[in-house]
């Protein structure tokens, strides 16, 4: 169950109630983290209603489990919803959701997703919904080779790591902020047309 608010901000954000997106954190980078909190903005500037999803991934476990349990989370967030178009934003761990995005033919937003994940890469070859992939090359989860192969408009940010930043370089890492909000408004606005 997703809480209304955290720390007394609400995890809701109202806007056409036709499209809504869910955003799916990582394993310890929550939506209120930078590449998230700039998806919501870009998704609210574009007049989605953005739903944010907080959660405590179980400790340890298989990988299995671990993947069976994020697609369950993402499984109750959208059939939580009675919108017409659904939309997914994940980051990292909350990517490994693409099988069910690619099930169910959503349209997402992939920020670092686990590319050397079979499961991951799989479900990204047979997504036919516009999908767009963010990784940085210094980031051992990502594939840059894989990401050109799979037909889907990505960013890829040279020395970028798995926060999408450039370790010792705080303004180098604004920027690579800057360039992946403004892939995702285009993406976003692309999805009108």
């Amino acid at each position: 169950m997703v809480p209304e608010t955290v720390c007394g901000v609400p995890t809701r954000h109202e806007g056409d109630p036709d499209r809504v997106a869910v955003l799916l954190p990582g394993a310890a980078y929550v939506p209120a983290r930078p590449l998230l909190h700039f998806a919501r903005a870009v998704l609210a500037h574009h007049g989605w209603t953005v739903q944010e999803v907080w959660w405590e991934p179980p400790a340890g476990g298989a990988l299995a489990e671990r993947e069976a349990w994020v697609v369950e989370r993402a499984r109750e967030a959208v059939e939580a919803e009675s919108a017409g178009q659904v939309l997914l934003v994940g980051k990292s761990l909350g990517t490994l959701a693409a099988p069910f995005a690619a099930e169910r033919g959503l349209p997402a937003i992939w920020l670092t997703p686990l590319l050397t994940m079979e499961s991951v890469s799989r479900a990204l070859r047979r997504s036919e919904a516009p999908t767009l992939l963010v990784g940085g090359a210094a980031d051992k989860s990502w594939d840059g080779a894989v990401a050109r192969g799979l037909g889907h408009p990505y960013l890829e940010v040279p020395d970028a790591d798995h926060g999408m930043e450039i370790f010792g370089d705080p303004v180098a890492s604004a920027q690579v902020l800057t360039d992946v909000t403004e892939a995702m408004h285009r993406f976003v606005a692309g999805l009108r047309a």
